[in-house]
């Protein structure tokens, strides 16, 4: 068997780690479909002054160098509308205007060229503003985003329920919904979020049962960096496990590249999508042939380049080593002495000196991802 055929194998999904993905209609964002059997989309949010339009078209490249597959862009005012055009015509990703009560901003954001509007179609005011921001949608191929919030449903619906609640979250999501299938637009998808893990499980589960739109997965105002990437990781991978979600924004009160990085991490861990390379490490002991921590580090640093799905196993000693090596296209397992075996498609292949790893390890991924960017152009090509 070839490498290659290896490497097919070992990365062929097994009947007990398989996902049945919720059936769900598809829509598109631009030129990205989401839902149905659309791969998941990884998405984030801008967190600059959107009428800095130089500022904001910054924030979406390193968003796009990171994977991101969509931005959302926040349009509270009129001045962010109109800086709104030259944002599009900047990014290479579709965008999604955020949009809170002001119609207007959501007829102007459409016109503007926005992928897809995130809006409450109950919250912006009259039945003649509500069919104005849905006409501009269809007149623009503009889809739309229902977000509700634990922390800003309607006072009617908490008057009902008496606080925040799935059942609450869930009524607030179909009345919305409702109003768009009133005007005969189906463009839509629905997120359902709270900080709360527990409220926005329950929350998606009941929507994912009562319509058949797309869901948009997240955990509002889950925190910073490692906080936030828990309660995200412990959430979404519910659902997602679950086969419910069909894009995804880890909410971070960091850097947004991060939340593309952590939203790729957590659909990598479930087979439900690759990009970048895979990193099996372990935690390093007394055993350890090398400093697995530090070199772990410098890795990721330097193979953050590469979007071409792979795997690599770097362990400290022979105990785990060559059985993780099998099941990766790349390894490195520490053997003492100063040097450690490398590992080609789960085979052992060559030592190599712990001194040179690094820059020897770099530069077998950047030609693997050659070779996979190769066949990548030659079968579009086909």
């Amino acid at each position: 068997m070839s490498a290659k055929d290896h490497v097919q194998d070992h990365t062929a999904v097994r009947p007990w780690r398989a996902i049945q993905r919720r059936k769900s209609r598809k829509i598109r964002v631009g030129n990205v479909e989401v839902g149905g059997d659309a791969p998941i989309t990884v998405q984030s949010m801008t967190n600059t002054l959107t009428a800095d339009a130089a500022a904001t078209i910054d924030q979406i490249r390193q968003l796009e160098e990171s994977g991101a597959d969509i931005v959302r862009v926040s349009c509270p005012d009129e001045d962010s509308t109109k800086a709104f055009k030259a944002i599009v015509k900047g990014s290479k990703v579709p965008l999604v205007a955020d949009i809170h009560f002001h119609y207007k901003r959501g007829i102007e954001a459409a016109e503007a060229g926005a992928a897809c509007l995130r809006i409450n179609p109950g919250n912006i005011g009259s039945a003649d503003r509500v069919r104005d921001v849905i006409q501009a949608a269809r007149d623009h191929g503009c889809s739309m985003r229902i977000g509700v919030n634990a922390g800003s449903l309607e006072r009617d619906l908490l008057e009902k329920y008496g606080e925040p609640c799935p059942d609450a979250m869930l009524e607030s999501a179909l009345r919305h919904a409702r109003i768009l299938q009133d005007h005969d637009f189906h463009e839509f998808k629905i997120s359902v979020k709270a900080s709360d893990v527990f409220m926005t499980v329950a929350a998606y589960n009941l929507l994912a049962e009562a319509i058949d739109c797309p869901l948009h997965l997240g955990i509002t105002e889950a925190g910073a960096l490692r906080t936030g990437t828990v309660k995200s990781s412990i959430g979404m991978g519910n659902l997602l496990w679950a086969g419910i979600g069909d894009t995804i924004r880890v909410s971070l009160a960091a850097d947004p590249v991060e939340e593309i990085k952590v939203g790729f991490d957590l659909l990598k861990s479930l087979g439900l999508r690759h990009r970048g390379v895979n990193i099996i490490a372990c935690p390093s002991c007394a055993r350890q042939g090398f400093n697995v921590i530090k070199t772990v580090e410098a890795l990721e640093a330097r193979l953050a380049h590469i979007s071409q799905p792979m795997s690599l196993s770097i362990i400290g000693c022979v105990v785990n080593g060559p059985g993780e090596a099998l099941m990766t296209d790349l390894g490195f397992t520490g053997g003492g002495k100063g040097a450690g075996m490398v590992y080609v498609a789960g085979r052992p292949d060559h030592k190599m000196d712990n001194e040179g790893m690094v820059e020897h390890i770099v530069g077998l991924v950047e030609a693997r991802a050659a070779e996979l960017k190769a066949g990548e152009i030659a079968q579009a090509a086909e």
